[in-house]
């Protein structure tokens, strides 16, 4: 029997292992893969693009929004895996008609360990998981000693254009920004705020993510004349907001990254 608490402390349970497996979260698909479940992956989303062959060999049954139902009921899955951010209550309670639905909650590096143990217990996968996780850990210490002498800057990470929105606090960025000491400019406001872009001269960096809009070299022009003493860098969003197996090799990014300003 395997029993477990989801991140929202909702109860799960199985008989046995579960082997059919529906992943509607990007992170958590390229987390089941990293931890050698890719065999049992049945469905995924349009957005699962890592491993990037994924979509090529399983079901995609929609977005992170937006899903199609029937096909995943038809897929007969055993356990369906989401995200409280990235999928609906909706979603989750129309999942759950189907089957059990583990559904994560990640804020902290600490949460991203803890869902890669209960992947481990949930999926008979505890060494890979354990192994997993202490990559990670010691890339975090490795880090820590990394940056600890740095300055921190102030800056602003942009997520999306038209309305301009930025990561603000209570996300995954705005943790892993405090991590590399880059003083979130809007760390006092909820989530992603919609902001007015206005000249401002005490921003030392602005930070371009590449999802979920793409932001390209075009953009910095227009921002350079609102920032005008700031650095501004395109960056790899998938460093700063994917969580599971992806933050073993986010460290090694955020080093180059630092040593490059």
């Amino acid at each position: 029997m395997i029993k477990i608490l989801d991140q929202l402390h909702r109860k799960i349970q199985f008989e046995k292992t579960p082997m059919r497996i529906v992943s509607l979260v990007p992170s958590q698909t390229e987390l089941l893969c990293d931890l050698g479940l890719e065999e049992y992956l049945i469905g995924v989303t349009k957005f699962c693009v890592h491993p990037h062959h994924i979509k090529t060999k399983v079901s995609v049954v929609g977005g992170t929004k937006q899903i199609h139902i029937e096909k995943i009921r038809a897929l007969h899955p055993d356990i369906i895996l989401c995200n409280k951010e990235e999928n609906t209550k909706d979603i989750v309670a129309d999942c759950e008609q189907i089957c059990e639905v583990h559904v994560s909650d990640i804020f902290t590096l600490e949460d991203s360990l803890e869902l890669i143990i209960q992947y481990g217990i949930l999926f008979d996968k505890g060494n890979e998981a354990f192994k997993l996780v202490t990559k990670i850990k010691n890339g975090a210490e490795d880090f820590k000693t990394f940056i600890q002498n740095t300055t921190p800057l102030k800056t602003i990470y942009f997520i999306w254009k038209n309305p301009w929105m930025v990561a603000g606090n209570n996300t995954f960025i705005n943790y892993l920004l405090n991590l590399n000491k880059f003083d979130n400019c809007f760390g006092t406001i909820e989530r992603y705020p919609e902001i007015e872009l206005k000249q401002r001269k005490d921003i030392d960096l602005v930070l371009l993510s590449s999802e979920p809009f793409p932001f390209k070299e075009a953009h910095k022009k227009e921002l350079q004349e609102c920032y005008p003493n700031a650095k501004i860098i395109l960056v790899d969003g998938e460093f700063f907001s994917w969580y599971g197996s992806r933050l073993a090799k986010a460290f090694n990014y955020f080093k180059q990254l630092r040593s490059n300003l």
